[in-house]
């Protein structure tokens, strides 16, 4: 809307230019690229050490919401990657002496009770065949047998378990498992660094729309930043000396309110014109196109002047092509 605007008034100030009149200056206003801070948590504003109007630089604090929440969430975050990375350290160390040590007696005494367990069922059936034992004692006998022996096997398997250490898919799943752990803490420890909101380059502060206490929402504006020191002119060149007026290009800028010029240089040109007719572009139509230039200001004065003040650009490319 403010481009038109000032699209139109400019196409107006050409048409009031007779033919013999010296070309028009570019017009347009000094400007700053804005910068809009958001908020990426739902906290409350514990801390805002800057105002509005100051100026910053790049990495500054500008405002801090309340990190309680998540360093919970990062201290939990880091017990559960120690837990990870202990286990993942114990599966690479192998089994411990004393716990193959157990494994060895566990099996030892598997085999005695198999032994007796054995010896058991055949006197039970020998006591059978000679009829002085019943069948059910002669089962309940061999039910015995099967258990010792079941114990007896599994006790042997855990003792070759841990004489084998450990597997490449069991050291492979808890580094995958160790990996996860550190991937949420590193998110979480991000997330709490971005409480702290700081300025992403040097600037002056346009706005603090929040107050110590209140809580913004997720995505929700807290500061805006008017980025760099000195403002550039935002101009509109008129299309016929767009051809002169390049990136590099040196200017000499009027502001409204300063005595003397200031020199500029073009940062850059649009290559769409900020007013394009419906109609054909015949050659009193074209007189009326206007280009959008970003020109930065040079000098130590430049870095105090406002945003927003009128100024009026000449291009030495242009002079020099007219002389």
């Amino acid at each position: 809307m403010r481009d038109g605007l000032c699209a139109v008034l400019f196409v107006a100030l050409l048409a009031g230019c007779g033919e013999g009149d010296s070309a028009p200056p570019a017009v347009g206003t000094l400007e700053r690229d804005r910068l809009e801070l958001i908020a990426e948590a739902s906290e409350p504003l514990v801390a805002r050490p800057v105002e509005e109007g100051q100026y910053v630089e790049a990495g500054q604090l500008i405002l801090a919401l309340d990190p309680a929440r998540l360093n919970a969430q990062t201290t939990q975050a880091a017990g559960a990657r120690d837990r990870a990375a202990a286990r993942l350290a114990e599966l690479r160390r192998g089994p411990r002496a004393e716990r193959i040590d157990q494994a060895r007696a566990r099996l030892k005494g598997a085999e005695g009770r198999l032994a007796t367990a054995e010896s058991d069922r055949e006197r039970a059936q020998q006591l059978f065949d000679r009829g002085v034992n019943s069948r059910g004692r002669l089962d309940q006998q061999d039910a015995l047998w099967d258990e010792a022996l079941a114990a007896r096997d599994a006790a042997k398997a855990t003792l070759d378990e841990l004489l084998e250490g450990t597997t490449a898919e069991e050291l492979a799943q808890a580094a995958a498992a160790l990996a996860e752990t550190e991937a949420a803490l590193a998110d979480s420890r991000l997330r709490l660094e971005r409480l702290n909101v700081r300025a992403p380059t040097a600037g002056w502060i346009d706005a603090l729309p929040y107050r110590l206490g209140e809580r913004p929402p997720p995505g929700g504006v807290v500061a805006v930043l008017l980025e760099g020191q000195a403002p550039y002119a935002r101009v509109y060149v008129p299309e016929a000396i767009r051809v002169h007026v390049t990136p590099g290009t040196m200017a000499r800028v009027r502001v409204d309110g300063l005595e003397g010029e200031l020199v500029g240089r073009v940062r850059s040109v649009s290559s769409d014109p900020a007013f394009t007719p419906y109609y054909a572009l015949t050659e009193r139509d074209r007189g009326r196109l206007v280009y959008v230039a970003k020109v930065d200001l040079t000098g130590p004065e430049a870095g105090t002047l406002p945003s927003g003040v009128p100024v009026e650009v000449r291009f030495e490319s242009h002079e020099v092509a007219r002389e």
